[in-house]
């Protein structure tokens, strides 16, 4: 909700994934809230929407710990004003957007790059950044071997130097070698945005690289024929 002297208007707003992540203690923190956003297509407010998912998740946690507050037993003034101890710490927040589109990003990964804004201002405008991973190229060190196929797999099929034939070779031969999990042969199919009836393919046992670019064939077939009909 956002609140003004004469209404107030609510604002819907949901992350696509998050959850609670173990850290190790020498690290300082116990715990981080992982949020994680999946973009098919550039969205040029990107950074203020991390920006308002990160601001509701750390004024949800205040509003849950000023709950403790009610009365102003063992407080002094500063902190029942502040329904906060200066001891009380939240749990960080980090957000990650995940972009898998056909081409570069191109929008801002600031919000100072969303603003109109003369470099002499810059320094007393409040700035915040976002952490963009592109799935076609990007410098991440992983060391889940899952991951680490995957966007292997999603560079290739997003390569657009190549031919989808050469895309369908390279990948099945890449698989074929690493011996790809399904699970994450699902994954690039998701983030491909191929149709695949994930029922039917695993009554039929382990999806294969071959079904899988076969279902990308026949979607890019069909989008054609689609267009095909509106141009003509």
């Amino acid at each position: 909700m956002l609140e003004h002297k004469e209404y107030a208007e609510s604002i819907p707003a949901a992350r696509d994934n998050i959850k609670i992540c173990k850290k190790s203690l020498t690290h300082g923190v116990a715990f981080v809230m992982l949020g994680l956003e999946h973009q098919e297509h550039i969205h040029y407010a990107m950074p203020m929407r991390v920006m308002s998912y990160d601001c509701g998740a750390y004024r949800k946690q205040y509003d849950s710990n000023a709950r403790n507050y009610r009365t102003s037993d063992g407080l002094n003034a500063d902190e029942y004003l502040s329904r906060m101890k200066k001891t009380d710490k939240f749990i960080p927040v980090i957000t990650v957007v995940v972009y898998y589109g056909d081409h570069p990003w191109d929008g801002a990964t600031s919000l100072h790059g969303m603003l109109n804004i003369p470099d002499k201002m810059k320094p007393f405008v409040n700035d915040y950044k976002m952490l963009l991973v592109e799935a076609r190229q990007n410098d991440l060190v992983l060391h889940n071997m899952n991951n680490i196929v995957f966007f292997d797999m999603l560079k290739v099929v997003l390569d657009k130097n190549i031919s989808k034939n050469e895309a369908r070779k390279k990948v099945m031969e890449y698989a074929s070698e690493h011996d790809v999990n399904k699970t994450v042969i699902m994954t690039v199919a998701g983030a491909t945005n191929c149709k695949l009836d994930y029922n039917a393919l695993s009554m039929k046992g382990d999806v294969t690289m071959c079904t899988l670019f076969d279902e990308i064939a026949k979607d890019s077939r069909l989008e054609g024929k689609a267009e095909g009909k509106r141009i003509f």
